[in-house]
């Protein structure tokens, strides 16, 4: 299947980072290279992309998207995590801005072999990387009935997370749950007939908590936000796009850690602490979709955009 990906709140990332003629930047989800396209046009001849993702079909695509600008782009297969260690390996200290578009793509959705659907019956998969061995069918499998129940009620935020568990482990008793076709039965079982004729598709919560689970997605976003400001040249700045509530949390916190650090208690006079402020919050309230975008991309309707400039 080609890679297909219509980046979100484009032109608003892009503006949003102030990109400055000659200046290095940092896209640490380069997916199909959408955003990055949109920047390099404005880079001008002496600028630099550094363009950063886990999959190998988004590597693939954006190097094919990215071909007129090849000398100014510089394309890594990894993880957003390992920035720092990227920009060292390529004797980069400092940069001008970072992005990331956070969640699973259109592609990886869209392409039923990668186990991310809930619409077909296809192998339990839901890697974002292909190279790890482990897959959401060794969770579904592997985990305790309480551990399943805390993935789906903290990153799923379903009500039924409980009842879910319980009807997964009682399904694998019988045979190994290897589909996301298997797996759809079991969580249809574990809620109330009224609700699923409601609401909407019945898997959708509990997917999404193992698709983030498997690929420790919240723990990667909470580790890096710290190091990717770090890595700013003053009035640089970092964007991050997230799509549900878990990861818009964490961006909200860390921007206002980051610009807030003092630690002390409210009723000392003088702070002791000693913390300093790396930045500020551009965006007090997140940046939204138009109705405009929303209707051309559904995808676009849950997204937002939070952006923090260095100091």
């Amino acid at each position: 299947m080609e890679f297909q990906h219509k980046s979100v709140l484009l032109r608003e990332t892009i503006d949003s980072l102030k990109v400055k003629p000659g200046g290095i930047y940092v896209d640490g989800t380069l997916g199909g290279g959408g955003h990055a396209f949109e920047l390099c046009s404005r880079l001008g001849k002496d600028g630099r992309l550094i363009g950063i993702d886990q999959d190998e079909a988004a590597i693939s695509a954006a190097s094919e998207r990215l071909s007129e600008y090849k000398g100014q782009v510089t394309i890594v297969r990894s993880n957003y995590s390992r920035m720092p260690q990227v920009l060292d390996e390529l004797g980069i200290g400092k940069v001008d801005g970072i992005y990331l578009d956070l969640g699973v793509s259109s592609y990886q959705l869209d392409t039923p072999e990668r186990g991310f659907t809930y619409r077909e019956d296809v192998p339990l998969d839901m890697r974002m990387d292909q190279r790890k061995p482990m897959t959401a069918a060794d969770i579904v499998n592997a985990y305790s009935e309480e551990k399943l129940y805390r993935v789906i009620r903290d990153y799923g935020e379903d009500k039924f997370a409980k009842n879910i568990a319980k009807h997964i482990v009682r399904k694998r008793q019988e045979k190994p749950i290897e589909t996301t076709g298997e797996l759809v039965e079991a969580i249809k079982a574990a809620i109330p007939a009224r609700v699923r004729a409601t609401g909407g598709h019945p898997a959708k919560q509990t997917f999404q908590a193992i698709r983030i689970e498997l690929n420790g997605e919240l723990e990667v976003l909470e580790s890096s936000i710290d190091r990717m400001i770090e890595r700013l040249n003053p009035k640089g700045r970092l964007a991050v796009i997230t799509f549900h509530s878990l990861e818009d949390r964490i961006v909200k916190h860390k921007f206002r850690e980051n610009e807030q650090p003092c630690i002390c208690p409210p009723d000392f006079p003088v702070c002791v602490c000693g913390r300093v402020s790396k930045g500020r919050v551009i965006t007090r309230k997140p940046i939204i979709p138009t109705e405009e975008e929303e209707k051309e991309n559904n995808r676009a309707k849950s997204s937002k955009l939070r952006v923090f400039e260095r100091v």
